[in-house]
């Protein structure tokens, strides 16, 4: 046998054997990946609305919500997973509404890759706190180098802008959505 038919035998080999392992280790830690986002998402929806004591997921067209309950299963209002484009990537969030979608009961971060020191600021507690309580009508709106004089203004990171704008871009599109959602009466 020439050398070359033995480099393609033997990178072949390589090339199946690493295949098989890859997708071995894939269906191990499928279900494990699997059950750490359940387990984010859950800690969400609790952070979101913190009154909740139970949720079920409302199987709304395309979109994933939780509808969300206190004690007596009084429902308190949804937790919106939405995401959109930031900076260097997609950011996933989760945003707590009020039942009639009027006001923002607490952000989370789910997942981003901003630049680290200036988008992930966005992840930030000085930042997501100035969505507490906050009006969604009849947009949030984002205000640079003052403080928000609205009861639906926030205001935007400095050096941070762009990321601090895809939030509230994602999060004012999540919620155009629930209203559309909530109009058709699938919520």
């Amino acid at each position: 046998m020439n050398t070359v038919v033995k480099m393609i035998l033997t990178l072949s080999s390589i090339g199946v054997i690493s295949g098989g392992l890859l997708s071995r280790v894939n269906n191990w830690a499928s279900p494990l990946i699997a059950a750490n986002l359940k387990a984010q998402t859950e800690e969400a929806i609790f952070n979101v609305q913190p009154a909740a004591k139970t949720y079920e997921l409302v199987k709304a067209s395309g979109v994933e919500v939780y509808k969300v309950f206190g004690d007596d299963k009084i429902p308190l209002g949804y937790s919106l997973v939405y995401s959109g484009n930031g900076f260097q990537g997609k950011i996933r969030l989760m945003v707590g509404l009020s039942p009639d979608l009027e006001k923002i009961t607490a952000l989370e971060i789910l997942e981003q890759i901003e630049t680290p020191g200036l988008g992930t600021k966005v992840t930030e507690d000085h930042f997501r706190n100035q969505f507490k309580k906050l009006e969604t009508s009849p947009m949030i709106i984002l205000v640079k180098g003052v403080e928000p004089s609205k009861p639906n203004e926030i205001q935007a990171i400095t050096g941070a802008t762009i990321s601090s704008k895809s939030v509230v871009a994602i999060v004012d599109d999540g919620i155009s959505i629930m209203r559309e959602l909530k109009k058709e009466g699938k919520i």
